[in-house]
């Protein structure tokens, strides 16, 4: 249902709000340039520092703009499962076409927690629910066996894989097969997830290099592997850049040097270091992005 490259698009701000026309216009380059979906108020849209106003008000303003020519995934994760299913009820009725649901932060749930959590956000929304499987965020991860039990509930689709370990994206390839699409959580793994059987990409990079990361994917379904290395190879030294400092504040500073969003986050985000941005600046000019 959902495969290729899909942005996880940053939430522009201007003087502490959200800049709505800078949004809309990152939505549109976004499209123009290729990417097969959007993917609204995850931890590139700073949606932990988001008003619960702000935050439908976004995937609103990204539906709107999108005008069914991509699929919106709503960023709609909570580590209360309660406050998950009143985000995800909200998505549904705004139109969006799934929602991206992170894994339960903080409180740590065991395994069990974690699949009843899924269970009652699917028995209560019929929307196609992609899970986020992020432990350096969470604190936590979702075993492969936990994922063979989710995939047998009547909406969960897929899952954004972003624990780093080819072991686990071949595990849960190897328990769920079709049943379950694996889209790539880390930009820099793409390619090898995509090898595995993954059928894509949520991506950072994709903000700044909206074409090529469609074209990277695009390879990989297609299973010419010698270009997306290609692509990948190319990419890299922005890839990299792009998470000297914790994501989203290298791809704002990004946006903000191709002259297409303030270089503004909600706190306790920062800007950039001077040496850091220093390093994205020189990766950036070597592929003329500025």
């Amino acid at each position: 249902m959902f495969n290729g490259a899909l942005s996880a698009i940053v939430t522009p701000f201007r003087d502490g709000e959200v800049d709505e026309r800078a949004l809309r216009d990152h939505i549109e380059w976004q499209i123009q340039s290729g990417v097969d979906g959007l993917v609204p108020c995850g931890s590139t849209g700073e949606s932990a520092t988001l008003t619960h106003d702000e935050h439908d008000r976004v995937i609103k303003i990204t539906i709107e703009q999108t005008r069914r020519r991509v699929p919106v995934v709503a960023g709609t994760g909570s580590n209360s499962t309660a406050e998950a299913i009143r985000l995800t009820v909200s998505a549904r009725e705004m139109g969006a076409d799934g929602a991206l649901m992170i894994s339960p932060y903080y409180n740590k749930p065991t395994q069990e927690g974690i699949f009843r959590h899924y269970k009652m956000v699917s028995a209560a929304v019929d929307l196609p629910l992609i899970v986020y499987n992020i432990p350096g965020r969470t604190g936590s991860n979702i075993a492969p066996e936990t994922f063979a039990r989710l995939c047998e509930l009547r909406n969960v689709v897929g899952v954004k894989e972003a624990s780093g370990s080819m072991d686990q994206v071949s595990d849960i390839r190897r328990l769920c097969g079709d049943r379950l699409t694996i889209l790539s959580g880390d930009d820099s793994l793409v390619v090898p997830i995509m090898a595995l059987g993954g059928k894509g990409v949520i991506a950072t990079i994709s903000n700044v290099m909206p074409r090529e990361t469609h074209d990277l994917a695009a390879a990989g379904l297609a299973g010419d592997f010698a270009r997306a290395r290609d692509l990948h190879y190319k990419m890299m030294p922005v890839m990299r850049a792009l998470f000297i400092e914790t994501n989203p504040i290298p791809v704002k500073q990004a946006l903000a040097f191709m002259g297409r969003c303030a270089n503004e986050l909600r706190m306790p985000l920062c800007p950039m270091s001077a040496p850091a941005a220093d390093r994205l600046r020189t990766a950036m000019k070597e592929l003329k992005l500025i």
